[in-house]
């Protein structure tokens, strides 16, 4: 049998993996000036963390979940998505405790598991970024994430993107809802597709959602959600779509869009893009009041927001951003015989001391292949080492781009290599 990788699994090589890291490293600066800090939670939680919050009727919970029984006989499962850990994380570690300063500001980044069928950008096992916000129930935090998320796309070179905005209200307008749009869909169940006859009965807010062609065409007439809420509602959302023009942060309403969990209440959203002719959802993300107390904490507030790493990565990529990826190397070593091959050493572990990106020949080919490998890693500087320079102690330094170069001593390379470099203009 050949060894492959799981279905819906990548292998993300070296090259590959310098632009994720210039996006992860991107999202770090932006969270940060919003005063946000890392969380790292487990990759895998008992089943009820994720079953109890994003909702034993979704498709993540039903059809879409890695999980298994441990030896201990524990329900496990694979993280699906990443607001569940942290507000399992958050109760469990009693942020909500006074001496905690509020609001507490948390992101994460790292792999989630769905069972689903592969595509592009959407894996078994993908990445995301996200964001969360316990503790304010003030609309102006509904904004600041919004707006954080916008900075982001905008930062790092991602074009029209459009922010699609929505509201579900309290719970109870919720519910007020929901009821409305079983009178509307059940006269029309017959034509629903499968999967949505089944929605109607748990979860009829998600037929709205539903990519199916003759689920579209069901729900095009269905009541607007914003009709039904009631007076609170309507003024805080009222103050998000205030707030928003006060930033000129422009967005569209759909009142179509409702998020696959059953958590979000009041503000919902999500950032679109246009790639190929085709739109993709790039963010998203909404407030859930009732989640923290769901979980047995107090009464808390929260917001939050996720985006998918793979499907950035394939936004900049069909859009043509350039991410200006640092792989270049500053010096290499060429090593010419066996009796330079201990200097050699020497020479680029004192360079990286100092804080030089240095890579050396340690398969003993002729020059010109070295030589070679010096061009294809970008290298800055190229040292020829021999048996000659080692025994006279003088080496030549050359710019490896306009092969200019300066003739200096081992001792000066391997205590201030900084001076040559700069001789040679850089």
């Amino acid at each position: 049998m050949k060894l492959q990788k799981p279905k819906g699994t990548q292998d993300i090589l070296p090259q590959d993996a310098a632009k994720w890291q210039y996006v992860e490293e991107f999202a770090r600066k932006t969270f940060r000036k919003y005063h946000y800090g890392e969380i790292r939670t487990p990759i895998f939680e008992h089943y009820e963390v994720i079953s109890r919050s994003v909702g034993d009727t979704t498709d993540i919970v039903t059809k879409e979940m890695y999980d298994f029984y441990d030896k201990g006989d524990r329900h496990i499962t694979l993280r699906p998505e990443g607001t569940a850990p942290v507000v399992r994380s958050y109760v469990e570690n009693k942020l909500f405790a006074p001496e905690v300063q509020k609001p507490v500001k948390v992101y994460y980044m790292g792999s989630m598991f769905r069972y689903e069928r592969p595509q592009a950008g959407r894996l078994r096992e993908f990445h995301q970024i996200g964001a969360e916000c316990f503790g304010s129930s003030n609309p102006a935090t509904d904004v600041e994430m919004i707006a954080m998320a916008a900075q982001f796309f905008k930062e790092i070179g991602i074009r029209n993107v459009s922010l699609q905005l929505n509201s579900l209200g309290n719970p109870d307008s919720r519910a007020a809802y929901r009821q409305a749009l079983i009178d509307y869909l059940t006269p029309l169940k017959d034509s629903l597709s499968a999967d949505s006859q089944r929605r109607l009965a748990e979860n009829p807010l998600r037929v709205l959602d539903s990519k199916e062609k003759e689920d579209k065409a069901a729900v095009a007439g269905a009541p607007s959600i914003l009709d039904y809420l009631d007076e609170d509602s309507r003024v805080y959302f009222e103050a998000v779509r205030a707030m928003l023009e006060s930033l000129d942060i422009p967005y569209v309403i759909n009142t179509n869009m409702v998020r696959g969990l059953d958590y979000y209440n009041h503000t919902i959203f999500e950032f679109t893009t246009d790639v190929a002719g085709s739109e993709l959802t790039i963010c998203a993300g909404g407030r859930y009041d009732g989640l923290v107390a769901y979980f047995g904490g107090p009464e808390t507030p929260g917001v939050g927001f996720g985006m998918g790493l793979e499907r950035l990565l394939l936004v900049l990529d069909k859009q043509g951003v350039e991410l200006p990826v640092e792989t270049g190397l500053d010096v290499y070593v060429a090593v010419l015989g066996a009796g330079a091959n201990s200097s050699a050493l020497e020479l680029v572990q004192a360079l990286r001391a100092q804080g030089f990106a240095a890579e050396r020949d340690y398969l003993d080919r002729k020059l010109k292949a070295q030589f070679k490998s010096a061009d294809s890693f970008g290298a800055k500087t190229l040292i020829t080492l021999g048996e000659s320079e080692v025994e006279s102690g003088q080496v030549t330094v050359k710019n490896n781009q306009n092969r200019s170069e300066v003739t200096v001593s081992l001792d000066q390379i391997q205590s201030n290599f900084q001076s040559v470099f700069e001789a040679l203009g850089f």
